[in-house]
């Protein structure tokens, strides 16, 4: 059976939430980032000391993304003079030794390192079921000086950006080029789009015009992609929902929510600087493995956050039940979010303080997502996004019964 089709069976099996279903389920949870950056792009460290902080910090998957490059082949990075990256490279030898390490001091005493590969770093760290690296890229691509992202998951070989004549044409081929990978080898692969708001460069009309895509960040820790928007431009949040809003007219797939750290910094810290462990997904499926983890987020089974973490998720036929993993002096405001029939526009449907609630599917919903909100200052916050919340993902009302 070909990944295409075996999708399209999972898409037609009634699965019940991306939590503790009402059958025991054999199904795990595991924590990941789709978007993160390293010495073979314009990141600031090691693949090697990037995984080991990701698995140090209870992640169970990661995918370096790295601008319109996989890590293959022979690549040296120049270390710069600055004291942090010498010192930086001193502990890295230090750490992995001369055996590993294959660096050389050229003619202008600068060191020269041999960036390590994907196939050569990825045994170091991945152990089964307990932490997995994803081959990725972030296809890094324009349109008039505007900022084109889109990330490429599980990708086997590299994808060039493809160009076009508007932003939706650059998006949409670029897309298309993900799809055409995944259906010619049969791999499990997704494409999402990374930060609309960066540089303003993706509206949400674009957004609505681009065919067979399920996947955008509604959160990425980068300082500089505008996830909460400004006085002219709506928050990545609000372009969520009104693009499903817009999906559902027009009887496409709903489109699900990342959040990511989108990291390259790994030596400063704070609001300047784009940091790991800002925002992540995570997953409930059968095993760590890429196809496991697709085929969970394909139907919808994850949740964004960037500090709240879920105990309980349910979702049945008539409704939503949510709980919450608390800490000790926090309190948490759930928050059901979706659009009525007829209404142009999202809106709070529903608010409880407390670590659990549960929201009624009614006919009169098109679909229904939650945000969970916390009294606890995220560590390393950007924008005015202060404080730590998740989202899950929506779902879709139909007469009374809720769909994927």
């Amino acid at each position: 059976m070909t990944y295409s089709r075996l999708l399209a069976l999972l898409l037609s099996i009634a699965i019940i939430g991306c939590g503790e279903d009402k059958q025991p389920s054999t199904k795990h949870w595991f924590k990941g980032n789709l978007h993160t950056h390293s010495y073979w792009s314009d990141g600031d460290e090691f693949p090697e000391v990037i995984m080991d902080w990701y698995k140090s910090h209870d992640y169970q998957f990661v995918a370096l993304t790295d601008h319109n490059t996989l890590a293959e082949g022979e690549k040296w990075k120049v270390i710069s003079q600055d004291s942090i990256y010498q010192n930086a490279f001193k502990s890295y030898l230090q750490k992995y030794g001369t055996s590993w390490v294959n660096y050389k001091i050229d003619s202008l005493n600068n060191t020269q390192v041999k960036l390590k590969t994907y196939e050569e770093y990825k045994g170091q760290f991945e152990e089964a079921e307990k932490f997995l690296i994803i081959q990725s890229e972030e296809i890094t691509d324009d349109f008039e000086g505007k900022p084109l992202h889109m990330n490429a998951t599980n990708i086997k070989k590299k994808i060039d950006p493809q160009g076009g004549n508007s932003i939706v044409e650059v998006l949409q081929n670029n897309i298309d080029a993900v799809i055409k990978q995944r259906d010619e080898l049969d791999v499990p692969m997704i494409a999402h789009v990374n930060h609309p708001n960066f540089g303003y460069a993706i509206s949400l009309e674009d957004m609505i015009a681009l065919r067979n895509e399920k996947y955008f960040e509604v959160y990425n820790g980068h300082h500089m992609v505008h996830n909460s928007g400004d006085a002219t431009h709506i928050s990545t949040e609000k372009m969520w929902d009104i693009i499903n809003i817009a999906y559902i007219e027009k009887q496409l797939p709903l489109m699900y929510g990342l959040a990511t750290d989108d990291a390259h910094h790994y030596h400063a810290k704070g609001k300047e600087w784009s940091n790991a462990g800002r925002g992540w997904i995570v997953v409930r499926a059968d095993s760590l493995n890429p196809k496991s983890l697709i085929e969970a987020m394909e139907v919808g089974d994850f949740y964004a956050s960037t500090g709240v973490e879920l105990n309980r998720l349910i979702i049945d036929e008539n409704r939503i039940s949510i709980e919450v993993n608390p800490e000790s002096g926090v309190s948490y405001e759930i928050v059901f979010i979706g659009c009525k029939k007829g209404k142009r526009m999202p809106e709070e449907l529903m608010s409880a303080e407390g670590v659990k609630a549960s929201f009624e599917l009614t006919d009169d919903l098109l679909f229904v997502r939650c945000k969970i909100i916390s009294s606890k200052l995220h560590g390393n916050p950007i924008e005015d996004l202060l404080y730590e919340t998740a989202w899950t993902q929506p779902v879709l009302v139909t007469n009374g019964s809720s769909h994927k």
